[in-house]
This record gives structure tokens, C-alpha cells and sequence, in this order.
């Protein structure tokens, strides 16, 4: 908790400094203050520019400039620099991204349900979580918008957005470029090239990046380096002016990650179960005459057998009109995306054959169509209003093989050692989604000082899926008792499903503006996550048919009530933002338990109602014209209100399975205190010529989270400081030649825990980046 105190220190001196700011004026000079003041950052949350401190909602935004200064080039990395936001990723289909601790289900994927944090890119929506694991590229900004945001954007989203607004075309020629090697083989390249093809008519822009590493850790059963990094991405813009009212702004993508092996875990730690203790790793482990790699996670040793893929493809397209025709701009968004995912895993995460394959390869398409009426200028009356059309398919082929180790493994010696030898289970998944809105909002001036805008949203959703596997090889038996053993392990499945859903959902927002650079605000605001088809399989009856009740997940319907201020001071070199909340989510997706007959495994299903409350506070301030300041603090408070059928944690396992209660307990994948703070020196020197050096130093801080949806006491993970150095120089005439290190002091951290299926009580987990240096050199012409 030592580092939290730091940001509050910092906060409290933003306080303290906004109270005595006539008397610390008094000792600058009214020049000096002006030179000092503050960039106004200019966000187009609201599909209009606008200063974030005039927007009343909790919204941080990261300059390209900022991602540049601290190497930050993923959405793991963008975790560091905005304590709200938390990125859980086993690999790529397997990503939770979530805002305030909600928008994605922690543990179990799923084709079948939406984001609750809606990923955009130039206004168009990225539907699955793998567009989260690529390569942030040439980027204006990102805006990190929380809370509900269904009454300002095509797809709705409950939990909150990240807008990335990438660099546009312009007339201007300009090529850009950056250069970054560093330890482990790190190599990155990044460049742009901007500029006029047709005069006053068309201009282009092209960005690429490519970003390698080699593994950080070792395999001792193959004598290969793994978890590398292999990421490429291409992106070309046109931009077309027929006239001074119209651009056409047309886009194409494409991404590729295609590591040597996929994210490999490596043990952790045993945890005692209460199941009979020759199931359990110790015995087992004995039983095999097995050791892993290593007992020590930060060694970054594993020993896994089977190979180890993690190729995925994103590309698309997109075409932006935006059309002013006086008192009015309409804007049209026409996209197209689509996501080919291919992994191959090995699930025991051991050099022993017992589940040595887990191959989901998944292909998404998606498109949609967003037609939006923007009123133009700043009125008394202000408004949005917008029509969306979103169509989707996902279709998944998985093969799960169990080798011979298997079933000695997960059943035990009283079955013979080859009953799973070569069992597997082939499985074809296939969901529809389309989903159509209407959506306005508008802000009225009641005063010129008071404002309110309310905002509604019909949503209407249709989705429809199936689900097939079917079970072969293993030994061939005509034994009962046997064939359910097998059954226990997979079975053959087969159920269709489709729903319909439609919602009337909208916000309230009261601001006022307490003098000119102090803004209050209050917003009540209802939000609706659509249900889902359960597209990884389902419990089944006493006769062993699948339970078609559980084959659908009904919607979330989620309430927040939020309040804040917004505050700036010392003549605009300081700000300070606070907001707190209060968030119910009811009939919150999760993963359950069945407790009757003949259920095979955790599902997704409802549970009654989660609630997050919090409070965040961001503040920044320029002592000087070179010297720059900021710290950023979330509390999170999750819990699970009631949970009657949860998933039973690790440590109370029996031989049965049984749904427990986990009412009352803390919502997993969330840090209750999450805080970042840093600074930037700047001060004109001579080197080499004349330029300008400079020092900066980041730290970002998370206190200890669950990686478990059954909150297990095994699953929680420590809390962990990481700082970040860096010192350089900038040339006159733009080249920048910057020194770094990241996590300067060599901290042991885990990004997230696992528990082997099988529930053994061993955990698996993938040991955050260790200490890492490198030189990146930037330069434009």
C-alpha cells in the first residue's frame, strides 16, 4: 500500500495547491503562468470536439504522443496508464477486457455472448476480444470512456468504450519513422507516410508496424524459447474532399500475430483440495514419477510436450462520410471485419500426455452500418440522433484430445490406463447475431451555466446458434459403468437455440458549471447487455440429453448513478477530476454449476445481481513549461450480491461436484485499488547540437485481484508496483533518441492464474515481463 500513499500524496497536493492558488500566483509571474498553462485536450466523445473538462462524464484520454513517450504499444501495456482498466488474456480468443470490473466474463469463452466494453477504431466497432491483442498503430488518441455509452454509439455497451482515433490523412507531406531494439531480441518498427495525391482533392496515408522478441520462456522439454512475440500490421487511408462540405474517408487494415508458441504457462503453485488425495497433484504427480519444470514461476521454465500455436489474422475495412449540410453534419459508417484465429495448446500444461490438445480455431466475420445527424455548433439545443445495423457470424471447429496419461489422471487407477488414449471430442459451433438501434441524445442549456442531457436507446436483437461435438476414439468398450466414465469427460452433444431480444434503455446527465474552470455533474444511466447462446457446451437431463433451459443466457440489465467534478486551476496548469459510482448489474452472465444429474462442467448462465461501487480520481499538473506531473487513482469495490449456484472454489472441492453460494463475495478480475503516476523533466541542452534533453518515469500500482470466477483463495494474485525510466534527447530538427527501461527494479508480478482441469489443485499462470532496456529513435521529415 506504500505506493498508493504516493498518488494520494500527489492528489492531496493538487488540493492543497487549488486552495492557496491566490496566494502561489502571487509568487510567479503572470508570464511565467502562461507559459506554463496547460494543452487543452480535445476529445469527439460526443462526435464533436470538445475540451474533456466540458464533457461531464469520466473519460481519460492517452495522446499518441503519451503511448510513444512510455513504449506502449498493446492494450496490456495501456493497463499501466489507466488504473479502470483491466486486460485478463490467456491467449487471444480468451481475452476479458473490462472497465470498473465489468464488461467480460473472467474464465470461461464463449462465441455466444458480447463485450460489455466495446472496442472502436475510427467509429467502427472490433465485435471479438482478440482485436484487443494486437499492435496499437499510428495512433491520434484513445479515449477511455466509462460507464454505460448506449446513447452515443452504434453498438451498445454497458460496462464502457475505448475509442482509438488513429492519425487521418491530410494535405500535409510528411513520413515519420521509429526504431526501438532492446534486450531478448526486441526489435520494433513503426512509419508513416502522409501527403497530397491530387491536390486540394485526395490525400493518403500508409502505417506499418512490425514488432518481434524473441521467447522469455524456456521450454526443457523442446529446448525452445517461447512466448515470443511475431506482430505485424498495415493500415491505408484515403482521404477524398469533392468539396469544402464533404470527406469520404476510406480505410483498409490488416494485422497478423504469429508467435512461434502460444501464451505458455507455467506452475505456479499446488493447492490442497478436499477430494480424496490420490486425485490430487502430490499423488498423481508421484504416480507418473512427474516433476515440473520448475516450482518457481519467475525461473520461466515449463516442459510441455504438444505443439504450441497462436496465429490470428484481422483485417478490414471501412468507408466515413461525413457530409455538413448547414445546420446539420450527416456521417455514414460502412464497415466490414473479420477475425481468423488459429491456436493449437497443450491444456495439462505438462510434459505427461493427459489433455495435450485444445485446438479452437475460430473465424469471425462481421459488418455494419451506422447512419448518424450531428446539429452543428454550440446552441442552446444540441443533439445526436443515429441508426445502427450490426450483422455477425462466428463459426469454431475445436478438436480435445486426452493422450495416455489421461485417464489414469482424471479418473483415477481403478479404470483401465488406456481408456482415454486417443478420446476426443470434435466440436462445430456456430452463432448469429444482428442487432439493430435507434439512438438519440440531446443537451439542452437551461442557464448558461446549467445543462442537462438525456439520451435513449432502442435495441433490438437477434441471435441464433448450435452446438455439436462428437466423441471418439479412447477405448473401445461395451462397459456401462466405463462409457460413463468416458461420458464424464465429453460426450456427444447436440442443441439449438435462438432468441430475440429488444430494450429501451437510456441516460440522464445534470451539469453544472461552477465557475468557469469548475464543472458538477450527476448521471442516472440504465443499460442493457444482450443475452447470449451458450456455444460451449450445456448440462445435460438424467438421461443424458442436453438441458435446453440453459442453452439460452438471459440479458443484463444494469443501473449506475454517478457523480463528479471536473476542476482546473493555477491559471490551467493543474486539473483534477473526481468521480464515484454505484453500478448494479442484474441478472449478471457468469459462470455457474449445475447441481443435478449428469452435469459435465461450469457453463454460462445468470446469476441475480453484482454490484460495483467506486471512486476515481485523475489529476495532473505543469509546475513549468518543462516539468509535468501526473497520478491517477481508481477504488473498485465488486461483489457478488447473490450467487447461489456458484462454481465451488479450489480449496472446498470434493469428490462430487456441488453448487456453493458466493453471495456477499468479491467480483473476480478486479483490483480494489489501481493507481498511476509519473512525470516528464524537459530543459533545452547542447550534446551532439542543439536540442532539447529530457527525463521521465512512470509507476503503475495494482493491489491483489482473483483470477478465478469461484474466487478461489489459490486463484488471487499479489499485488505489484512497476516502474518505468526513461532519458533522452530531441533534437532541433526532430530526430529523438530515447534510453529505457521498463520494470526498472526486476519486479515478479502474474498477469493471471489457472487452475488445471481436472481440478488436481495445481495453478498454472503466465509471470509479467521482467526487467527489459532498449533505445528507441524517432525522427520526422
Amino acid at each position: 500500500m506504500s505506493f498508493f500513499r504516493l498518488p494520494l500524496t500527489a492528489v492531496s497536493t493538487f488540493v492543497l495547491a487549488s486552495l492557496t492558488s491566490a496566494t502561489f500566483a502571487e509568487d510567479l509571474a503572470s508570464n511565467d503562468l502562461k507559459a506554463a498553462a496547460a494543452d487543452e485536450v480535445i476529445v469527439t466523445a460526443r462526435f464533436r470536439e470538445e475540451n474533456i473538462q466540458d464533457v461531464p462524464s469520466s473519460i481519460s484520454v492517452v495522446s499518441g504522443e503519451v503511448l510513444s513517450a512510455t513504449g506502449t504499444t498493446s492494450f496490456d501495456q495501456l493497463t499501466k496508464l489507466q488504473p479502470s482498466l483491466q486486460f485478463i488474456s490467456s491467449n487471444p480468443r480468451n481475452t476479458a477486457v473490462t472497465i470498473r470490473g465489468l464488461g467480460s466474463v473472467i474464465g470461461l469463452t464463449n462465441d455466444g455472448i458480447e463485450p460489455g466494453v466495446g472496442i472502436y477504431v475510427d467509429g467502427v466497432f472490433f465485435a471479438r476480444p482478440g482485436s484487443a491483442t494486437v499492435d496499437l498503430l499510428d495512433i491520434d488518441r484513445i479515449e477511455v470512456l466509462r460507464g454505460p455509452q448506449g446513447t452515443l454509439f452504434g453498438k451498445n455497451t454497458t460496462a464502457g468504450a475505448l475509442s482509438l482515433i488513429t492519425n487521418a490523412p491530410s494535405f500535409e507531406n510528411k513520413l515519420k519513422a521509429e526504431v526501438s531494439v532492446g534486450d531478448l531480441g526486441f526489435r520494433q518498427l513503426k512509419a508513416s507516410a502522409n501527403g497530397t495525391l491530387v491536390d486540394d482533392l485526395v490525400a493518403g496515408r500508409i502505417s506499418y508496424g512490425v514488432t518481434k522478441r524473441d521467447g522469455n520462456v524456456h521450454n526443457v522439454t523442446t529446448g525452445q524459447d517461447q512466448n515470443d512475440i511475431n506482430n505485424e500490421a498495415v493500415r491505408g487511408q484515403l482521404l477524398i474532399t469533392p468539396t469544402e462540405d464533404l470527406s469520404i474517408r476510406l480505410s483498409a487494415d490488416y494485422s497478423k500475430v504469429d508467435p512461434d508458441s502460444s501464451a505458455t504457462q507455467v506452475f505456479v503453485k499446488y493447492g490442497a483440495t478436499a477430494r480424496p488425495a490420490n486425485t490430487q497433484f502430490p499423488a498423481l504427480s508421484a504416480l507418473f514419477n512427474y516433476k515440473p519444470a520448475s516450482t518457481d514461476p519467475y525461473d520461466r521454465l515449463v516442459d510441455v510436450d504438444a505443439p504450441l500455436e497462436a496465429r490470428q489474422v484481422l483485417k478490414g475495412a471501412s468507408a466515413t462520410v461525413d457530409w455538413d449540410l448547414g445546420g446539420v453534419t450527416l456521417t455514414s459508417i460502412t464497415a466490414a471485419r473479420d477475425w481468423d484465429w488459429n491456436p493449437q495448446n497443450d491444456r495439462d500444461y505438462t510434459a505427461l500426455s493427459i489433455r495435450s490438445k485444445s485446438n479452437n480455431p475460430s473465424k469471425q466475420d462481421q459488418k455494419s452500418q451506422e447512419f448518424r445527424l450531428t446539429s452543428n455548433g454550440d446552441n442552446t439545443l444540441d443533439w445526436i440522433l443515429g441508426v445502427y445495423w450490426f450483422d455477425q457470424s462466428v463459426e469454431t471447429n475445436g478438436i480435445e484430445q486426452w493422450g495416455a496419461d489421461g485417464a489414469r489422471w482424471l479418473i483415477g487407477t481403478n479404470v483401465p490406463a488406456n481408456l482415454l488414449t486417443g478420446y476426443q471430442a470434435a466440436t462445430h459451433v456456430l452463432t448469429d447475431t444482428t442487432s439493430k438501434a435507434v439512438y438519440g441524445q440531446l443537451t439542452y442549456d437551461i442557464t448558461d451555466r446549467l445543462r442537462v442531457t438525456p439520451g435513449l436507446r432502442y435495441t433490438s436483437e437477434e441471435k441464433s446458434g448450435n452446438f455439436t461435438q462428437t466423441v471418439s476414439g479412447g477405448l473401445a468398450t461395451t462397459d456401462a459403468a466405463l462409457i460413463t466414465r468416458k461420458n464424464g469427460i465429453a460426450r456427444d452433444q447436440h442443441y439449438e437455440a435462438g432468441f430475440t431480444d429488444k430494450k429501451t434503455t437510456g441516460q440522464i446527465n445534470v451539469a453544472y458549471d461552477l465557475t468557469d474552470s469548475n464543472l458538477a455533474y450527476v448521471t442516472y444511466a440504465r443499460g442493457f447487455k444482450s443475452g447470449g447462446i451458450n456455444a460451449a457446451g450445456i448440462p445435460t437431463d438424467a438421461a443424458g440429453n442436453p438441458s435446453l433451459v440453459s442453452a439460452v443466457v438471459k440479458p443484463e440489465e444494469s443501473t449506475t448513478t454517478e457523480i463528479g467534478l471536473k476542476s482546473q486551476f493555477l491559471n490551467n496548469t493543474a486539473t483534477v477530476n473526481i468521480a464515484a459510482y454505484s453500478t448494479k448489474v442484474d441478472d449478471y452472465q457468469a459462470n455457474v454449476v449445475d447441481s443435478g444429474p449428469g452435469a459435465l462442467r461450469g457453463y454460462l448462465a445468470n446469476i441475480k445481481r453484482v454490484t460495483v461501487e467506486g471512486v476515481e480520481l485523475d489529476g495532473s499538473i505543469r509546475f513549468t513549461p518543462s516539468f509535468t506531473t501526473y497520478a491517477s487513482v481508481a477504488y473498485t469495490n465488486g461483489k457478488y450480491d447473490s450467487f447461489t449456484n456458484a462454481p465451488p472454489p479450489l480449496e472446498t472441492l470434493t469428490a462430487t461436484t456441488a453448487a456453493v453460494d458466493l453471495s456477499g463475495k468479491e467480483l473476480p478480475g478486479v483490483s480494489k485499488w489501481a493507481g498511476s503516476v509519473g512525470g516528464e523533466y524537459r530543459h533545452e541542452a547542447k550534446l551532439f547540437a542543439d536540442g532539447e534533453a529530457y527525463f521521465g518515469t512512470d509507476a503503475s500500482y495494482r493491489s491483489a485481484w482473483n483470477s478465478d470466477s469461484s474466487v478461489s483463495k489459490y486463484a488471487e494474485i499479489d499485488g505489484y508496483t512497476v516502474v518505468n525510466f526513461r532519458a533522452g534527447f530531441k533534437l532541433n530538427s526532430g530526430t529523438d533518441f530515447t534510453l529505457y527501461v521498463r520494470n526498472a527494479f526486476n519486479k515478479d508480478y502474474l498477469n493471471f492464474l489457472s487452475i488445471q482441469a481436472g481440478n488436481s489443485g495445481a495453478l498454472y499462470g503466465q509471470p509479467g515481463d521482467e526487467r527489459s532496456y532498449g533505445l528507441t529513435i524517432k525522427t520526422e521529415f
